[in-house]
């Protein structure tokens, strides 16, 4: 997870997009953790991670063999996990999943410049 974080913020500043950093960082983390602890990681199906700088931003992504979807819940309040997805749902201007090639998901989320801006979703 630490080289995944690492080369995506070496991408943000080679794009000029280190605005973003904080959130993207954050947000990866959280995808790669729910699908370290959900798919089934094996040789063949690994998770895997893409970065995407778009006109408006950043998007992404975290590829797993799993098919089950991700599903936000409301955590117990005194449970130390379950807010990965409001997490990212806070943060990222939107996320999603999506069907891959071969078994599994894309699990997405995009963050634009002019929310990074404007002090982040919900602040504009």
């Amino acid at each position: 997870m630490a080289l995944a974080r690492l080369e995506l913020r070496k991408a943000l500043a080679d794009w000029g997009l280190s605005v973003l950093e904080d959130s993207a960082v954050l947000i990866l983390s959280e995808l790669l953790s729910n699908a370290s602890l959900h798919a089934r990681v094996t040789p063949e199906q690994p998770i895997e991670t893409s970065y995407f700088r778009s006109s408006g931003g950043l998007r992404i992504e975290v590829h797993d063999g799993s098919p089950e979807r991700p599903k936000p819940r409301t955590p117990d309040p005194e449970a130390p996990d379950g807010r990965g997805l409001l997490l990212v749902e806070a943060l990222a201007d939107e996320w999603g999943v999506a069907d891959r090639a071969g078994p599994g998901k894309i699990i997405w989320a995009s963050l634009s410049l002019q929310e990074a801006a404007d002090g982040g979703p919900g602040h504009g």
